[in-house]
């Protein structure tokens, strides 16, 4: 094994990240959108270190850059490089950054790693178009046209945003990495979540990455005085969304491993003065195993409808995402314990409750994710912290799985 100087490491993954964190689209917060001018300003920056590093570089028709070395079946390394919107600077870049350094370690050490292409993807977040991991999903050859014709808060289509961007929407394509050329799929991530800091540990290794259902509920009722109507006879329909809320809480606070969030509720016609007599609101939820999911949105759906016929309430329920939970290869995991000692840290074992780009390449080869901790689990937020050490002893980590890996057929 080489010898490997986690502090180093982590000073370096420091200074790239303010380097590329410096590239945002407004100068008082961080907005990095898929396809933009600040996105193709940050592939420029990603390409040159990829370079730098010892990497043949390319670019595919979606934007997703890809860095390569050595021949046969290839580990596949990387996450994204666009950010929400008031982004913090470790959400994606950091998956990026950790790969560069690892391969750029092993090579200034003379070792012989085996094939790999690292791969800087856009649109993992959905913060321009309303789509999500449509670049890593040309790379699994699962890449869905009808994205194409979805179109941006100003009314700018993903294909014309890819023509300025100066790719052609019929290369697509070509993104895809033959099935037998994809060994596995790497990925080092923040947790996004605080279970590593309850634990004292800097590094885990992710189980699954959890499967969500999305619903949109419209409920109507009847509007009127708010003076006037007397509450038993009132078909308000705020008031039975609150309470098909409250519902959700319930269903996940008593299921395991379930979280439910409603993050959308509005009502009409939103005055002061009249009882709401329509409402649309959402429910996102998600759980580590798809049967106890499925079996709680059933639950779900059957009370908010029995609500709404209480209440004397019209309600429609829409599903509008629906992703499978996808598991993460145990062999890779292991693997990723295994280094996570070398580096003389303990690994903890979790899933993970955001998606990534590791469920689109789960459709073409193994994947596995390296979780980092980050201060407070706070993310796509500005406060969004991971220590120095931490990114160091993940990129350590990430050398010595590396030093380790041999393609299985």
């Amino acid at each position: 094994m080489i010898p490997l100087d986690s502090a180093a490491l982590g000073r370096r993954a420091e200074a790239m990240l303010e380097e590329l964190a410096a590239i945002s689209a407004d100068p008082d917060r961080l907005v990095r959108l898929f396809l933009t001018p600040e996105h193709r300003r940050a592939g420029d920056l990603v390409a040159q270190w990829m370079r730098e590093a010892g990497l043949e570089v390319s670019e595919d028709a979606l934007g997703t850059l890809r860095g390569r070395m050595g021949q046969g079946p290839r580990l596949l390394l990387g996450s994204h490089i666009e950010t929400v919107i008031d982004a913090g600077k470790y959400d994606g870049p950091l998956g990026v950054v950790a790969a560069i350094l690892a391969v750029d370690t092993l090579l200034r050490a003379g070792a012989k790693p085996p094939a790999i292409e690292l791969l800087a993807f856009g649109d993992e977040e959905g913060s321009r178009f309303p789509s999500t991991l449509s670049t890593s999903a040309a790379v699994a050859g699962a890449f869905d046209r009808k994205q194409l014709e979805l179109k941006d808060a100003a009314g700018v289509s993903y294909a014309e945003a890819l023509g300025a961007y100066g790719k052609n929407p019929d290369e697509i394509a070509r993104a895809e990495i033959p099935r037998g050329e994809a060994a596995a799929y790497v990925e080092v991530h923040i947790e996004q979540g605080p279970v590593l800091e309850s634990k004292s540990q800097p590094l885990g290794v992710v189980t699954a990455i959890v499967g969500q259902t999305r619903l949109v509920l419209n409920l109507t009722g009847e509007a009127g005085h708010a003076g006037t109507v007397p509450m038993n006879l009132r078909r308000d329909a705020l008031a039975g969304a609150a309470e098909i809320a409250l519902v959700a809480e319930k269903i996940a606070r008593e299921g395991a491993g379930l979280v439910a969030t409603v993050g959308m509720l509005e009502p009409y016609p939103g005055a002061m003065n009249i009882i709401p007599g329509r409402v649309r609101m959402s429910l996102d939820l998600r759980a580590a195993a798809d049967e106890a999911r499925r079996a709680a949105i059933r639950q779900f759906e059957e009370q908010a409808r029995a609500i709404a016929k209480r209440r004397h309430l019209e309600i429609e329920i829409e599903l509008i995402h629906e992703l499978a939970t996808t598991s993460c290869d145990a062999g890779l995991q292991d693997r990723l314990a295994a280094a996570i000692e070398a580096t003389g840290r303990k690994p903890v074992r979790l899933a993970s409750g955001a998606a990534h780009d590791g469920v689109m390449m789960a459709k073409l080869c193994p994947v596995a994710m390296l979780f980092v901790r980050c201060k407070g689990g706070v993310s796509h937020n500005p406060a969004e912290y991971a220590s120095l050490e931490d990114m160091g002893l993940a990129i350590a980590a990430l050398v010595r799985f590396i030093e380790k890996f041999e393609a299985r057929p």
